[in-house]
């Protein structure tokens, strides 16, 4: 994107030099946009973006940048994908690195770590985070779950309804930055909850504790690019991608715990 602008730039400047240096030029000269193809070839593919060596490896963007648009643009999901989360992924490896939970599954340094180390706190979270959030969506997604997480939310919500109402409302009023949250507590009931920042349910601080199954992000650069200040068009356009396939698989996972 930057080599596009740049290339954008120079021959607005070149137009521009010939206007001044000949008064008979009169031609206004006007420049396409890429279309979505050029966006998508000039970003390149996810399968690029790697990570420094380290016991944590980025999750596997399971489509391509564009897979989910109109609801998130492939400008969004490549700067949240190749920026964010790739140096959320470097620095917790560099955090964990010569500790004792260096060769720890993720979901086990996050329930040892300390909530005062705000390096390994944020980083562990914002990798965790991301790599569930990323497997809870998928192009020509959306709908409504099925078999037994179907059960469980009009068992635990009253309808499905109830549970995006909730659900929406839970993220909508989160303050600042964070995560809303369906998970799956200590009893086997369904929740929602929200965690600030990169927090979540798996940590020893977290107000309602529990397993995740469903991940939304409302930092303000998984949705500022698309929809400015109207985080609520974010969210319920976030239900048009969710992948409830994966959803369920998640809920049927704890259930055979």
């Amino acid at each position: 994107m930057k080599k596009l602008n740049f290339l954008i730039s120079v021959l607005f400047l070149f137009i521009t030099l010939l206007s001044c240096n000949n008064k008979k030029l009169t031609e206004v000269v006007e420049v396409p946009l890429p279309t979505t193809e050029q966006t998508v070839a000039i970003m390149g593919s996810p399968d690029d973006v790697k990570a420094d060596e380290g016991s944590f490896q980025l999750e596997k963007l399971p489509y391509a940048y564009n897979a989910l648009a109109p609801s998130i643009s492939a400008t969004t999901l490549e700067m949240h994908y190749s920026k964010h989360y790739l140096t959320y992924t470097n620095n917790l490896n560099k955090a964990v690195l010569g500790t004792p939970l260096e060769n720890l599954t993720i979901e086990e340094v996050l329930s040892k770590l300390d909530p005062n180390d705000a390096a390994l706190r944020n980083n562990a979270g914002g990798f965790y985070n991301h790599s569930l959030y990323w497997k809870c969506m998928a192009p020509k997604a959306g709908g409504e779950p099925t078999n037994a997480l179907a059960e469980a939310i009009i068992k635990d919500f009253g309808s499905l309804e109830d549970f995006m109402t909730l659900f929406k409302n839970e993220a909508t009023k989160q303050f600042g930055s964070g995560w809303a949250w369906l998970i799956v507590d200590r009893t086997g009931k369904l929740q929602v909850t929200s965690t600030p920042n990169q927090d979540n349910p798996l940590m020893r601080n977290a107000a309602v504790p529990g397993t995740p199954i469903l991940a939304l992000d409302v930092w303000e650069h998984a949705y500022y690019l698309d929809y400015q200040y109207r985080r609520k068009n974010y969210i319920d356009a976030f239900f048009n991608v969710i992948n409830w396939n994966k959803v369920a698989e998640n809920y049927d996972a704890i259930l055979k715990k």
